[in-house]
C-alpha cells in the first residue's frame, strides 16, 4: 500500500493542434520573409550620399533582429 502511495502519476503531454504544428509556423515564416525583404528594399530606395553599403546592411541586420525577436517562441 505505502509502495502505491510513492508512485508518480504522469500524464501524457498533450500533442500541440494542427494549426500551431503546421499553419502557424508558414505564417510566421511568411511574415518573417516578408518583412525581411520589405524593409531591405525601403533601405535602398533613397541613395543618400555617403552611406554606401552600411546603411543596406544594417538595415538588413536589424530587421533580421526584429523578426528573429518577434517570432522566435514560434
Amino acid at each position: 500500500k505505502d509502495a502505491m502511495v510513492d508512485v508518480d502519476i504522469k500524464p501524457k503531454p498533450l500533442q500541440p493542434h494542427w494549426y500551431e504544428r503546421y499553419v502557424q509556423p508558414c505564417v510566421a515564416e511568411l511574415l518573417g520573409s516578408t518583412l525581411f525583404i520589405f524593409i531591405g528594399c525601403l533601405s535602398v530606395v533613397e541613395d543618400v550620399e555617403g552611406t554606401g553599403r552600411l546603411q543596406p546592411a544594417l538595415v538588413h541586420g536589424l530587421a533580421v533582429g526584429l523578426t528573429i525577436a518577434i517570432l522566435a517562441d514560434i
